[in-house]
């Protein structure tokens, strides 16, 4: 069987579908999950609660010794610990063997099964290299990956299929746009999703990895103890030592939580925190931490008022804020988002600091799989448009991945580059018009022979889509033999509700348009490949510097002549005939234009 596994910057822990119910395998003595912190003391490796409990009270050297939130290590070669080089993968390998061993050991564990499959929460803004290394930490735990799942997303599905009524639940959000805030330690993660046909489906994700719980605790920590000096006259010379920075990091993280709940004031308390052995001593109030840490509660809020003008989308378009992670616990958050939505738009469910883990249980119970929530395009020459995958396309699970070549031509090699733009439809729908609007993933370039005449060089671009939700395009040349290959991370899915229709039904066109976008003026990339050997897909100026007769007047409105396209392409370039001035320039006064001459 397969389980939910959070593994979170700051916690981690394992959720399990049991009938018609989910469970939360907590840490035994605490009730709740496990810290994602690793000591390492010789051969002794020691993780979760008592190693974190350890950063409190040990001496010199510890925070040579000890990785907090680990996560963040991932894509990194090799890090010092201790004096030892480790690799980051090993780190969170032991993070995640501790806490499926700690599970197996749970009141839990006779649910649980092996506990060697799993349904994976990752952030939003988590790169290709970063799943790769944390699928192989998981594997080096002995834990197989099932599935990757956005972290907004697991919650959303979980926040419907845990409601007492899923169904219910589902027609309260039909047709209606839904946000996630996901505001935990170490990100920002923001999902606008829509719930239609018993399907949610991304509309735009993002987020931030400067705001998380983690900055908080070290703004406040740095604001403390200048707080202190200044009021105590204490020198700046008057240094802490790392041990007694990385205690007092762990007062800022423990009081913020405390001042989030009912107190209106804590004491930080460090006897010798200073090197002259001086005691730090400061009551800090909860005005005072909404004063200390309003620039980052802003730059969040500022994520997520960019996200929706990414979409030019009012907040007045969301429906329901769904807010989870441990910072939803903050007053000011709260406050915060009740001012740009509205009070009865925002909840926090009561299981928000264990909706993540909830919603991979449900996935993994329920056995839904990832498609994409809209097509991959590649922009062909003239405007066209070639759908590379479509919407619907399931995602490859653990192990698997999907592959396809396409064969195109170069229409225009002058300036000795092929390219390949890569967009999808902003809006939801399976089939997009031409006019819709368009978001560009990126440009894979490759380089080609100028010298070759307009669709003479064969191009090919392979596309790849693997476990990592991550989409890999090869382009490469015949004459030139180049070739580029690019990732994309950012894709946005779908996942189908038990019961629900067909994910790949297109989107009411009158719902999707409430979710479109103003494109700017600007520069375009003009594409120049072609699926067929089309003449008509060369640009005029191209097409006349190779092939002079296909312009000549007897050969307008056949096959093999130019188009009034590129006839007028043609010109554009060339200078007026009595001037000599370019096309549109506001001294020509020749009207050159009209009577052929230019």
């Amino acid at each position: 069987m397969s389980v939910g596994f959070d593994f979170g910057t700051t916690n981690s822990l394992v959720s399990v579908v049991v009938g018609d119910r989910v469970i939360d395998v907590m840490d035994v003595e605490t009730g709740r999950p496990h810290p994602s912190v690793v000591r390492y003391e010789g051969e002794e490796v020691i993780v979760g609660r008592e190693a974190k409990d350890a950063l409190g009270a040990a001496g010199i050297g510890v925070h040579g010794n000890t990785v907090k939130s680990p996560k963040f290590l991932l894509g990194e070669e090799v890090i010092a610990v201790g004096g030892v080089d480790r690799s980051p993968v090993d780190i969170v390998s032991d993070v995640v063997r501790y806490v499926r061993t700690e599970s197996l050991r749970s009141p839990q564990r006779n649910v649980l099964g092996d506990l060697d499959n799993a349904v994976v929460t990752i952030p939003v803004i988590m790169n290709g290299l970063r799943r790769a290394a944390l699928r192989e930490a998981f594997a080096g735990a002995g834990m197989n990956v099932v599935q990757f799942v956005h972290e907004p997303l697991a919650a959303l599905y979980g926040f419907i299929r845990g409601a007492k009524d899923p169904e219910e639940m589902a027609r309260r959000l039909a047709r209606r746009n839904v946000l996630v805030v996901d505001w935990g330690g170490g990100t920002l993660d923001l999902t606008l999703c829509r719930v239609d046909d018993n399907q949610i489906r991304q509309l735009r994700n993002g987020g931030s990895d400067q705001v998380g719980g983690d900055e908080f605790d070290k703004v406040i920590l740095d604001e403390v103890v200048t707080r202190f000096r200044a009021r105590e006259g204490v020198s700046e010379s008057d240094l802490a030592s790392p041990e007694a920075q990385l205690r007092l990091l762990q007062d800022a993280e423990r009081n913020k939580i405390e001042l989030s709940a009912d107190r209106v004031a804590v004491t930080f308390y460090r006897p010798s925190y200073f090197q002259s052995g001086g005691t730090l001593q400061y009551q800090l109030t909860r005005q005072e931490l909404e004063e200390i840490t309003r620039p980052l509660v802003s730059a969040g809020i500022a994520e997520i008022k960019s996200l929706l003008a990414s979409l030019s989308m009012a907040p007045g378009q969301v429906s329901l804020v769904v807010v989870v992670g441990g910072m939803a616990a903050m007053p000011v958050i709260r406050s915060r988002l009740h001012e740009l939505f509205g009070p009865d738009r925002v909840e926090v469910p009561p299981n928000s600091a264990t909706l993540i883990s909830q919603g991979a249980a449900w996935i993994a119970h329920d056995r839904a799989r990832l498609r994409l929530a809209k097509p991959i395009e590649l922009e062909l020459a003239r405007g066209s448009r070639m759908p590379l995958l479509l919407a619907g396309t399931e995602m490859p699970m653990g192990g698997e991945v999907k592959s396809e070549r396409v064969h195109l031509f170069c229409a225009d090699p002058t300036d000795g580059i092929a390219k390949f733009p890569i967009a999808t439809p902003t809006r939801l729908a399976a089939h997009p018009q031409a006019s819709a609007h368009r978001t560009s993933l990126g440009i894979v370039t490759i380089k080609v022979d100028d010298t070759a005449p307009p669709l003479h060089e064969r191009l090919e671009l392979e596309v790849v889509l693997d476990d990592d939700l991550v989409l890999s395009l090869r382009a490469s040349s015949s004459r030139r033999q180049d070739e580029a290959t690019s990732q994309y991370y950012d894709l946005e899915f779908g996942l189908g509700l038990p019961n629900g229709a067909d994910p790949r039904v297109d989107q009411d066109p009158k719902e999707s348009d409430e979710v479109g976008v103003r494109l700017a003026p600007g520069l375009v990339v003009r594409a120049n490949v072609t699926r067929d050997k089309d003449l008509s897909a060369v640009p005029g100026d191209v097409l006349y510097k190779h092939n002079t007769s296909a312009f000549a007047r007897h050969l307008e409105n056949r096959p093999d002549g130019a188009t009034q396209s590129q006839v007028l392409e043609r010109l554009y370039y060339q200078p007026c005939s009595v001037c000599g001035r370019v096309w549109g320039h506001p001294q020509c006064r020749c009207g050159t234009v009209g009577n052929g001459k230019r």
